[in-house]
């Protein structure tokens, strides 16, 4: 399956499908309940048609003077068990959605780890179609089993009235039943328009959070506050709640007329039906009007229902549409589920790779050729954009080349099993992750069969220079490394969480790599770019050892903490431009001889 295009028409053998999904969704789920409410839904469509039939036969039996307890009698029993029915109906409901939210949260989650790299969550097209299938996933399965039990009731709701209709006088029965074709005209073509407006506005959506939570962010108020951006960023998230606002509001204007132009149409019918059937009225006895009366209620209440239970359920599945184009999308890396990889022997090689982000973007990686030997330390050297980054990636295998190859021990990665090639890397990203969770949780995440080994745990911390910082918070390991789970009441206690500085994070960061002590290859992207000279030395010092005789992969600006590597390449216009030992390179007198200069300059005084 192809990714949808965002608002496209649903075809009609599309709209059945989603409808056939959701229906063996909620079976599933809970047939018990789905049965329950079929069998609710039959006893809800019967009650009103027997109250009418039962009030006309009271009425008649008290205009002629019979005794009318049994009628009323059943009457009374009717009108319970009708009362009744809708609270056990909504109970069903409720119960149903919750276990829809289960399933439905479940297996959108469980499709997105289907997709092992990152060009879906990076495409914003997708990231549109994952907001609503999040949004709306739930919401749309429990409408169109909702929508659809509607419908059933209203239809035989109608046919029951309209039956009984026909009974009394078959030319007012069409009269009343003539504004049912405008009416399901107008909200199917509301319920389109409510789709498109859905998601035509969630982009909008998107940048208001984006927006908000710039606003209530700890890690942007200090920019926010110190460049005076609160009253922008303000403006700014006003601005598109405001766009969303007025595309709601457009949309209910036009509901608002149609309704009220709809409503004086069936009411304008109902009334001349009355009319022509009161003509008449010597002919009618006072239990027939009144049956006729709570017919056309009953009849208009069914349509009006029913329309709008077949117009919401038509939109529930222009919604569920989002869904299910995200948890059926086919994973988006080819032969996701390849051979097992084993331990690195050889080495690595990346054969005339070329890679950009998508086909409107530039090229990033140019026909790149390299080779990082196992058991040896290469650098990456280059300027912004060089595509350093771009080969940690390809790497981890997050995309494929556009074109040429990457081989791991000669086997292409394209083959392998993303799981088993990222069980034998480990890595520090630039642009680490810090967790809301405790600081065990924090470096556990390395390797999750650690998590309950605290000594290695430590080991890890300790190699990192970040163990003695940990242990001597309130709880040690198991303090939580955020304030946002505080509660209100002695919030300011650091036993509830505690906040690390940014050099501090970083340390957790790679402890949490380092924590994975079997993998084959560690990558470090800029491991020490937020500690001190001090701090920056010391740590380079020890991850000197810890990776000698490793397969390692470095990345970082500050060259000197490279000089000591196996081999440095530098990367220049997304190609090797150079590559080679310090001393060699510096002896080149090229682009890493320059670059070099230029700190070492720098940190002399002397100007570059």
């Amino acid at each position: 399956m192809t990714e949808p295009r965002l608002g496209e028409e649903l075809r009609l053998r599309d709209v059945l499908r989603h409808g056939r999904a959701a229906a063996v969704l909620a079976w599933r789920v809970a047939p018990g309940l789905l049965l329950g409410s079929l069998l609710l839904t039959a006893a809800a469509s019967a009650g009103p048609i027997a109250l009418a039939w039962l009030t006309r036969a009271l009425l008649d039996a008290l205009s002629t003077g019979r005794p009318p307890l049994t009628v009323a009698g059943l009457l009374a029993l009717t009108s319970l068990a009708t009362a009744a029915t809708p609270h056990a109906l909504q109970f069903c409901a409720a119960e149903l959605d919750r276990r829809l939210h289960l399933s439905t949260q479940d297996n959108l989650f469980a499709a997105l780890g289907r997709h092992v790299g990152l060009g879906r969550l990076e495409s914003p097209s997708f990231q549109d179609r994952l907001q609503l299938a999040g949004n709306t996933g739930r919401a749309a399965a429990s409408q169109i089993i909702a929508g659809t039990l509607g419908l059933a009731s209203s239809l035989a709701l109608s046919a029951g009235f309209l039956a009984t209709l026909l009974s009394l006088h078959p030319a007012v029965a069409l009269l009343v039943t003539a504004a049912i074709a405008p009416a399901l005209w107008l909200n199917f073509s509301l319920s389109r328009s409510g789709a498109r407006m859905l998601l035509g506005t969630s982009q909008a959506h998107r940048r208001q959070i984006f927006f908000a939570r710039l606003l209530t962010s700890p890690q942007a108020a200090k920019e926010v506050r110190l460049f005076g951006l609160g009253d922008f960023l303000r403006r700014r998230m006003l601005g598109e709640l405001t766009a969303v606002n007025a595309a709601e509001r457009t949309l209910d204007l036009r509901k608002f007329r149609m309704q009220v132009l709809l409503g004086g149409l069936s009411a304008g019918l109902a009334g001349a039906g009355l009319v022509w059937l009161a003509a008449g009225s010597g002919a009618h006895g006072v239990g027939r009007v009144s049956l006729y009366l709570l017919s056309v209620a009953g009849l208009q209440s069914a349509i009006a229902t029913g329309v709008h239970s077949l117009a919401s359920t038509h939109q529930a599945l222009l919604l569920f549409d989002h869904y299910a184009a995200v948890t059926g999308a086919e994973p988006d890396l080819p032969r996701a589920d390849g051979r097992p990889v084993a331990v690195l022997q050889h080495g690595i090689r990346l054969r005339d790779v070329w890679f950009r982000y998508g086909e409107d973007q530039p090229w990033i990686l140019r026909g790149l050729d390299l080779s990082i030997p196992a058991g040896r330390s290469t650098a990456l050297v280059g300027l912004n954009g060089a595509g350093k980054s771009t080969v940690v990636k390809l790497l981890c295998r997050f995309y494929d080349p556009v074109r040429g190859s990457i081989t791991w021990d000669g086997v292409d990665l394209r083959d392998a099993d993303p799981a088993g090639l990222r069980h034998r890397i480990s890595t520090v990203f630039q642009d680490f992750q810090d967790y809301d969770l405790s600081a065990r949780e924090n470096v556990g995440l390395g390797d999750l069969d650690a998590l309950p080994d605290i000594g290695r745990i430590q080991q890890a911390a300790e190699l990192a220079g970040i163990h003695a910082t940990l242990a001597r918070l309130p709880y040690a390991y198991e303090t939580q490394l955020t304030r946002i789970f505080a509660t209100g009441q002695g919030s300011d206690d650091p036993r509830q969480g505690v906040l690390l500085s940014g050099g501090q994070w970083q340390r957790v960061a790679l402890a949490r790599a380092l924590l994975r002590s079997e993998a084959d290859l560690l990558i470090l992207d800029e491991p020490s770019s937020g500690l001190d000279v001090e701090a920056e030395a010391e740590l380079q010092a020890t991850l000197r050892v810890h990776r000698r005789g490793r397969t390692s992969l470095l990345i970082s600006h500050r060259l000197n903490t490279l000089r000591d590597a196996d081999q440095i390449v530098v990367l220049d216009d997304g190609r090797v431009a150079e590559h080679g030992g310090h001393d060699e390179l510096v002896r080149l007198d090229g682009i890493y001889a320059r670059l070099f200069r230029v700190q070492a300059d720098g940190y002399a005084g002397v100007p570059g």
